[in-house]
């Protein structure tokens, strides 16, 4: 089955999702519901069923504005595993071994993912070779080594993300950044790093202060907290030198973008339809559907140009989630030099 996007989320299958798990909460947790039981049980749990398992996977997809198989099949596995919790035991009765179809089928999913996940580690020798033999930038060439060795999956694009995180977080600390004519910093002239910096003390004040005061209440939750703040940290860290050694690169025919680990996006210059270098759309607020390669600042960083596309080209985010962009909005420190050579290559 193919994908099908539309063009704008509509809220009503997000209100109609709700109003489908509402009604089989209160069916089956309410008093109302205990009645409505009594009286027709078994053609009630058919329809909860259907609810979970059909309708609400459908409505969810509709929702997100992609209906697939495979997210069909895995939303029907959840929506009967939701009914195996839901539906109390007496009600349930002889449909019980239905919503086993859906462990089953999660536990295949999850199985799936788990050997993907061993493929990495098992082929991340030849990923290390192949990505030393690529002549793109480190954040590009060692995703595109794994998608050339491993079948291309959500869960792979997290664990390569999180790998090359501990990587700059911990083995980058000797590295300089490589600058020629060829590389534009887009981070030195604004107080990114600064900002980096502050909030890595403030996240780990905050772990020490915290962390003791409730160790006494909850032993778990300080846990917790202590572990979700380390990676915080390391990720801050594992981000900022992402940044420092990873400059814009003008490649033969790729203009290779980077601001830290959380965005990234190759542009080949056929899929660039105009530049913007002045204007309201720069100097206004930018579409959802634009990347913004602007580093932070503490005051209000606007780009110096604006790079809309013939059609949607994929960034990467937090955790290697891909997101197609129509337009991309960049601000370098050497403004006047990046444009410069951005219409050079272009041709214009």
């Amino acid at each position: 089955m193919n994908t099908v996007v539309q063009k704008s989320a509509n809220p009503i299958w997000l209100i109609l999702l709700l109003l489908v798990l509402g009604s089989n909460l209160i069916l089956y947790r309410t008093e109302f519901g205990g009645y409505v039981l009594s009286v027709a049980s078994e053609a009630v749990v058919i329809g909860s069923l259907i609810d979970l398992a059909i309708v609400a996977p459908l409505l969810f997809l509709a929702w997100k504005r992609s209906i697939t198989l495979k997210g069909f099949l895995f939303g029907s596995a959840a929506g009967l595993i939701t009914a195996r919790f839901l539906i109390p035991a007496e009600w349930l009765g002889s449909y019980a071994p239905v919503t086993y179809i859906g462990i089953a089928a999660e536990g295949a999913l999850v199985l799936l993912e788990l050997v993907l996940v061993v493929s990495l580690f098992v082929y991340l020798p030849k990923i290390l070779r192949t990505t030393r033999q690529d002549l793109k930038p480190l954040l590009f060439a060692f995703p595109a080594a794994v998608d050339s060795h491993i079948r291309s999956h959500p869960i792979v694009h997290a664990f390569c993300s999180e790998m090359l995180m501990f990587y700059y977080a911990f083995g980058a600390w000797k590295k300089k950044p490589l600058l020629t004519e060829d590389t534009f910093t887009l981070h030195r002239k604004t107080s990114h790093m600064a900002m980096q910096l502050m909030l890595i003390h403030a996240i780990i004040i905050e772990t020490i202060g915290i962390h003791w005061w409730l160790h006494e209440k909850s032993l778990v939750l300080s846990i917790i907290l202590l572990i979700l703040n380390v990676y915080s940290v390391i990720y801050l860290i594992g981000d900022m030198q992402a940044v420092r050694l990873s400059p814009a690169v003008f490649g033969p025919d790729t203009l290779y973008l980077s601001l830290g680990m959380a965005n990234r996006m190759e542009i080949r210059y056929t899929d660039i339809a105009e530049v913007v270098t002045s204007g309201e759309e720069l100097s206004g607020k930018l579409s959802k559907d634009t990347a913004e390669f602007v580093a932070k600042d503490f005051e209000a960083a606007r780009p110096d140009v604006l790079i809309k596309l013939k059609q949607p080209v994929s960034a990467t985010l937090f955790m290697g989630v891909r997101r197609p962009y129509g337009s991309v909005a960049v601000r370098a420190d050497e403004k006047d030099e990046f444009i410069r050579r951005l219409k050079k290559e272009l041709g214009l």
